[in-house]
């Protein structure tokens, strides 16, 4: 990614409520007491290096103490070589991660927190399910809260030394709006650098990304994005879940207490 693509992105940074099903990360972790549970789908692709289509896959969160929540993601992969070559199903990298808030929002003062995911070789990489060898995502994440309106946004770096892989900066900025009991709507753009030969995406682009949140129930939805590159290779993003939300408030005698992602208490 350019110097100029990543200033491009920064100047959103200020920016909204985060993770899935947004590229685009928060720092607010599952609060203490709860968990999350997503099943989805997801796709990443371009024309040179084809595409990955993770279905199933599962994710879960849990509040483990204040501030800091504990991470995993599950996923099998579809890898559609390009120019119509094969395609190759299983299991690919494994998650983990820990998301750690050591700011609190405040009236004037943004939340601030990381998000740093180790990625497991548990995918056979030969078949182009998964890199081969352990790789990191280190973030900071950035959010800020007003009514109905939430921004949120960071820069990060991957880094590997898997050869034909390349270690990239990333960068994202989101501004989403909640509409009202069912409905919450954003907007990402989200950029990243050079990723390697041997990635479904080798090169570095600038996407714009549209997506929101359905609330069936406070503690059950469904979300759903989808977008494009606006600037280097031609990219495509989409993704599309199932949410449940549970737990207790520790702090309050075991009381009950459900939260809408999308919101300053929302998702991890």
């Amino acid at each position: 990614m350019s110097s100029h693509q990543l200033l491009l992105l920064l100047a959103f940074a200020p920016l909204a409520c985060a993770g899935p099903p947004f590229q685009t990360d928060d720092p607010d972790p599952v609060p203490f007491g709860h968990y999350e549970f997503y099943t989805f789908g997801s796709s990443n692709g371009t024309t040179a290096g084809g595409t990955d289509l993770l279905v199933p896959a599962v994710e879960f969160n849990w509040g483990a103490v204040p501030n800091l929540q504990i991470h995993g993601v599950l996923p099998m992969d579809a890898n559609f070589a390009p120019n119509h070559g094969p395609v190759n199903y299983g299991l690919t990298d494994t998650e983990l991660g820990v998301k750690y808030r050591f700011i609190r929002e405040s009236k004037y003062r943004p939340e601030v927190g990381t998000f740093p995911f180790i990625e497991l070789p548990t995918g056979n990489a030969s078949r182009a399910l998964g890199v081969g060898s352990t790789w990191y995502r280190v973030p900071v994440w950035v959010q800020k809260s007003w009514g109905d309106w939430t921004s949120y946004g960071g820069v990060g770096r991957v880094l590997t030394t898997e050869p034909g892989y390349k270690s990239y900066t990333f960068a994202g900025g989101l501004l989403q709006r909640k509409l009202n009991k069912r409905w919450t709507l954003g907007a990402e753009v989200f950029g990243h650098g050079e990723q390697g030969i041997a990635s479904t995406v080798p090169g570095s682009a600038t996407m714009l990304d549209i997506g929101g949140y359905y609330y069936i129930t406070p503690n059950f939805e469904v979300l759903f994005c989808g977008g494009r590159s606006v600037a280097g290779q031609a990219e495509t993003y989409s993704y599309l879940g199932l949410y449940w939300t549970w737990g207790s408030d520790k702090q309050k005698s075991g009381s009950a207490h459900f939260f809408h992602p999308g919101t300053a208490e929302g998702r991890s």
